[in-house]
This record gives structure tokens, C-alpha cells and sequence, in this order.
């Protein structure tokens, strides 16, 4: 029986397995061809949160904790090394949380950590309630961000429909706070993504990546806003095979 957690499969056939986790009110789906551009090697692995495509029917989470715990659970029972991590805004917090957990229970731990569009986790946030705004405001909020087509956000309805989920993620988010006493650096490279226009991860968050790390740090600055990592794929894949530079020797695809 397939683990809800990964839809597409967890391609025990690939060398080095790239988990990826979808930034708010996103799912599985639009990592599904992002990872086309990647070498054979490296295999894409989309990982489903509740609450969308194929699990629209688990609750969502509402914090980091619970989370990832059932992740890491997931992760270990399914997955063994070499593989690495991938995490888009919201998502790239709840990386970064997973790791930390696999790391306190003995799990296989990730061999990189790639983070994308969310400044660093020691970075303090203004709670903002933005899955409680109108839903006028809330596209406002979604247009800022450049990531969401013009048809979705002139859909009220949709955007009501939409907005259970957007909200559980902003919490997962906007709820978090960094603990300062666990404050240990990872002893895993970090790779981290940022658009230059992005509104909410601007580069000198991003570059504070760094302090969670004593096995390497590289900033990779994108042309475009929130979603460059989509717009500037082949940019990021190059990246992605930089880092596992060690566990592969192909290099991406033109």
C-alpha cells in the first residue's frame, strides 16, 4: 500500500532521492514535472501534507510539531540515505524541522537541505492572521506573491474553498517559533534559493541560513519574486546537482 505522504512513489530505483516539500495551500502535484531538468541520479520525490489532492480529506496541520513527526516517521520507515531535502517557503521551514526531528530519533537524516523563499528560522515573524483575512484582501495578499493564476484569484469561491487550507499552512507558519536553547547548527550543508524581488524572503534573510550549518552554506540569488524557483528551474537544478555534487557525477540536463 503506498504511503500517503508520497503519491508518486519514493524511487528506490534513484542513486539519490530529492524530497520536496510544497510551499502554502500547494501539494504533491507541482513538484510532479518540476524535476525533469535533474540528472537520472537524482529522483524526485513529492511529498503530500494533508488536506490536498489525493488527501483532501485528513485535517490539515496547524503547527510544525505534529507535523513532522508524522513525517519523520514516514521518512524513516520508507526512505533510507542518500537522500535530501527540498522545501518551498512554508515548506522550506517544515524541512528544516523535519530534519531536526529525524536527527533527535535516530533517523536517516538527509545528506543536503535546500531551502527556498522563507528567511531563516531564527528570523522573528509578525503573526499576521492571513488565512483569516477577506478573501478580497487575501487575493491582494496572493497577486503580491506572483505564484497564483489571475483565474483562481478573480474566483471568490474558489478562494473560499481554498481558504481552510491556506490558513492551516500560514499558521504552520506564522505560529512557529524558533527555540533558542536547541540552537545546534546541522552538520548538513545548506543550499539556499531566494528571488531577488521576492516580498517576503529577501536576501539577507535568506543568507542568514548560514547559522544553521557547520557543513556549508551557498546562496543562490534568482531572478523574479516568491516563485523564482519555478520561473528559474534550470538555475535551481544546477544548484541541486551542485550540492550533491559528491553522490553523483551527471550533470543536469540542458
Amino acid at each position: 500500500m503506498k504511503n500517503p505522504w508520497f503519491p508518486f512513489g519514493t524511487r528506490p530505483d534513484a542513486p539519490v532521492r530529492l524530497l520536496t516539500l510544497p510551499h502554502a495551500g500547494a501539494g504533491a502535484s507541482v513538484f510532479r514535472t518540476w524535476g525533469r531538468g535533474l540528472p537520472e541520479p537524482i529522483g524526485v520525490v513529492p511529498v503530500q501534507p494533508p488536506g490536498r489532492e489525493r488527501r483532501y480529506g485528513d485535517p490539515p496541520f496547524t503547527r510544525v510539531g505534529p507535523l513532522v513527526t508524522e513525517l519523520a516517521a514516514a521518512i524513516t520507515a520508507e526512505l533510507a540515505t542518500p537522500y535530501a531535502i527540498l522545501g518551498h517557503s512554508t515548506g522550506a521551514l517544515c524541512a528544516f524541522e523535519v530534519t531536526r526531528e529525524l536527527l533527535r530519533r535516530g533517523g536517516p537524516p538527509p545528506v543536503h537541505l535546500f531551502v527556498c523563499g522563507r528567511p531563516a528560522p531564527h528570523f522573528p515573524r509578525e503573526r499576521s492572521d492571513l488565512g483569516r483575512l477577506p478573501v478580497p484582501e487575501l487575493a491582494a495578499f496572493l497577486r503580491q506573491l506572483e505564484g497564483t493564476p489571475e483565474a483562481i484569484l478573480n474566483d471568490p469561491g474558489l478562494l473560499e474553498r481554498m481558504r481552510p487550507i491556506l490558513a492551516a499552512d500560514f499558521d504552520v507558519n506564522e505560529c512557529y517559533t524558533f527555540a533558542p536553547g536547541d540552537d545546534t547548527p546541522l552538520d548538513i550543508p545548506i543550499t539556499a534559493f531566494a528571488g531577488r524581488t521576492d516580498p517576503v524572503a529577501v536576501a539577507g534573510p535568506m543568507a542568514a541560513w548560514e547559522r544553521h550549518t557547520t557543513a556549508g552554506f551557498r546562496l543562490h540569488l534568482l531572478d523574479g519574486g516568491h516563485f523564482a524557483i519555478f520561473d528559474r528551474v534550470a538555475e535551481v537544478h544546477a544548484g541541486i546537482v551542485d550540492g550533491l555534487r559528491d553522490l553523483t557525477t551527471v550533470e543536469a540536463r540542458p
